[in-house]
């Protein structure tokens, strides 16, 4: 694996809770917008660190923004106090990198919830991608932010602009162009810890449907899926309470 970086934190809960939780974002977010599922693990008795991933928020620059670099850092990333991970929640580029460490390493997390994973992302997958990220760049007003997702929370409005402002658009743009091919099926079928996709609803946009999901549940038992109706790629966004059920069944 490439050489990792040390990423920063946040965290809710006492840390002293029984339960340690790891929250990794998607491309072009940020540990903050992990929020709404940090505050809710602590209500339930966890204890939930975030991380900003490399080129993102307050974490450090680099050159490497392939997956594989952004799951060294996870991979390297462990509770306060050592051991593992009671699970690790990834969501699009955090799950995809959380599966790669997950399956470099068994003894890193116990368990592996991922939100819409990016699993394999091509073709017009890609496309979409891409051009969410360079219109979220090109305009950063708040205003922009309501007027595309109005449903939202505000604090997730806000928050979204704090991300991409502390964001590199070259880190962002680099983790496309070098992840050709964007594929860690592989790495998904080697997960030996049991793992639980949540997904978005394909009748409003997911990156994890159809012959894809299809096939990496048939490659690996461990993993399950359930998926969130009415939500989008950011599920945790779109329906937080629906999501956050998900999140709790899943980790019961």
């Amino acid at each position: 694996m490439p050489a990792p970086l040390r990423l920063p934190r946040i965290a809710w809960g006492s840390p002293s809770a029984p339960r340690r939780a790891l929250l990794v974002h998607g491309l072009g977010s940020s540990a903050a917008l992990m929020w709404r599922l940090g505050d809710a693990l602590a209500t339930a008795g966890w204890h939930a660190t975030a991380v900003d991933l490399r080129g993102h928020g307050d974490a450090p620059r680099a050159l490497d923004y392939t997956v594989a670099a952004y799951a060294a850092d996870l991979a390297a990333t462990s509770p306060s106090d050592g051991g593992a991970w009671d699970a690790v929640v990834g969501h699009s580029l955090g799950g995809a990198a959380s599966t790669v460490a997950a399956a470099s390493d068994p003894y890193w997390t116990r368990r592996l919830v991922l939100i819409d994973p990016a699993i394999h992302v091509g073709g017009r997958d890609a496309s979409i991608v891409r051009s969410s990220q360079e219109r979220a760049f090109a305009d950063t007003r708040l205003e922009m932010v309501q007027q595309e997702h109005p449903h939202w929370h505000p604090q997730d409005q806000e928050l979204k602009v704090d991300a991409v402002l502390r964001a590199s658009a070259w880190a962002v743009e680099q983790t496309s162009a070098q992840n050709r091919p964007w594929d860690v099926r592989a790495e998904a079928a080697r997960l030996a810890v049991p793992t639980h996709v949540i997904a978005a609803d394909p009748a409003v946009y997911s990156i994890f449907t159809g012959d894809l999901a299809a096939e990496v549940l048939a490659a690996n038992p461990s993993i399950t899926l359930s998926i969130v109706e009415g939500a989008g790629h950011s599920l945790h966004r779109d329906k937080p309470e629906e999501s956050i059920r998900h999140l709790l069944e899943a980790l019961s």
